[in-house]
């Protein structure tokens, strides 16, 4: 018997996740990884969430211990509501849905907008996260441009050519994952013109939102519509943020703020899933987030600002003739965009072959498998001698080819 032959139709859309996969690279000896877009585990805040822990469990264990309501920690909620107002979206907690981390958020509005066929709209390059997530869902990918003439009715029509809708236009409009990039407010206007004339949502991944270190901070998609509407009921756009760049990812605690129908709609999917996000986490994120959020960003920032500036200083002296590279405001990542003809994919396994080192090749954020010819390296997780080393590492293994 063949289980595979058993298995739902929407499985053949599904694939590992090459990040995940790379991420093994860093039980080899000697590899420098720039592959894993994850925050450094030595700015956590341990000693603040020990404590937290600690009062949880002394100040309300069965609560913390015990099944709980799927929107999620009513205190949490109110906090997030609040940090939300001040970047212009005044809400209350029923706006709110606690989730197991943005990637979760993603994968149930993908179940909750797509059925086989739509289409969503989503950058080229984008969130492979995102793609992984909507994937099961079998929809189709057309390519979002910002600053293009590209009308809606033709998003309309190639929708409809496949017998589907376009259902939402997906992005990070801050310093995106994979390349870094940050949509002004020009771009974000003009998204949701386009998303009003498809009659279509918008899903605001903003997981890193917070990590800004330079230039002025353009106020969410989701803030702009607002301020057009007056009305968050009366909002199409879907915000999803995440205590994962921040404070830790470990514990799997994101949000979702939208208007009232799609946060009940979503509910009912958790219900269904996980019943809700763990209980005693989303308390001790309470706490630390209350006692030293800002404090913990602010230091987070100072350390990835750094880094950030490390590496786009020694790409400039190390990297060779004709490879172009973004240059972030924020966040955790940098694009670099190869001369044409080269493979990312071949450049890495001589990369690890020949140099130890490791970074993700660009193709996997590419909904049609396009970018050959493209990679992110991540920042986060390096310190000053490591980035030098890793560069020139790089700029050697390219001038070699």
């Amino acid at each position: 018997m063949s289980l595979a032959q058993r298995f739902a139709t929407r499985t053949t859309r599904m694939k590992a996740s090459e990040i995940r996969e790379l991420l093994k690279l860093l039980d080899r000896p000697g590899i420098l990884s720039f592959a894993g877009g994850i925050p450094d585990a030595a700015l956590f805040p341990k000693a603040e969430f020990a404590a937290a822990y600690g009062q949880v469990l002394d100040e309300a264990p069965n609560q913390a211990l015990q099944y709980s309501v799927s929107e999620g920690y009513l205190p949490l909620r109110r906090w997030i509501a609040g940090e939300m107002a001040k970047i212009g979206v005044p809400c209350g907690p029923e706006n709110v849905l606690i989730t197991s981390g943005s990637q979760q958020a993603l994968d149930y509005l993908g179940k909750l907008m797509l059925s086989p066929g739509d289409t969503a709209l989503v950058g080229w390059p984008t969130y492979m996260g995102a793609l992984g997530a909507f994937n099961a869902y079998e929809p189709r990918y057309d390519r979002l441009h910002i600053r293009t003439n590209r009308a809606a009715e033709d998003y309309r029509a190639a929708a409809e050519a496949e017998g589907g809708k376009v259902k939402f236009l997906y992005l990070s409009p801050d310093f995106a994952n994979p390349t870094g990039e940050t949509v002004d407010r020009e771009g974000r206007e003009k998204l949701l013109d386009l998303a009003e004339e498809l009659d279509c949502m918008v899903l605001e991944d903003a997981a890193y939102q917070s990590l800004r270190y330079d230039g002025d901070p353009v106020p969410p998609i989701l803030a702009l519509e607002l301020a057009r509407k007056g009305d968050l009921e009366a909002c199409r756009t879907v915000y999803c943020g995440s205590f994962s760049k921040t404070l830790s990812p470990g514990l799997r605690v994101g949000w979702v703020v939208a208007a009232s129908p799609v946060i009940q709609q979503l509910v009912l999917m958790k219900q269904a899933a996980d019943l809700h996000s763990a209980t005693i986490n989303q308390m001790a994120i309470h706490k630390v987030a209350e006692a030293c959020f800002g404090t913990h960003v602010d230091r987070i920032r100072d350390a990835y600002g750094a880094r950030r500036d490390a590496m786009l200083d020694a790409l400039a002296r190390h990297m060779p003739e004709g490879v172009e590279w973004t240059r972030p405001e924020g966040g955790m990542f940098i694009w670099l965009t190869l001369p044409r003809g080269m493979d990312a994919g071949d450049l890495l396994a001589r990369a690890i072959e020949e140099k130890n080192l490791a970074f993700v090749p660009g193709r996997a954020f590419h909904a049609d498998g396009s970018g050959e010819n493209t990679l992110r390296l991540a920042f986060s997780c390096a310190d000053g001698a490591m980035i030098e080393d890793g560069m020139s590492r790089l700029g050697a293994l390219l001038r070699g080819i």
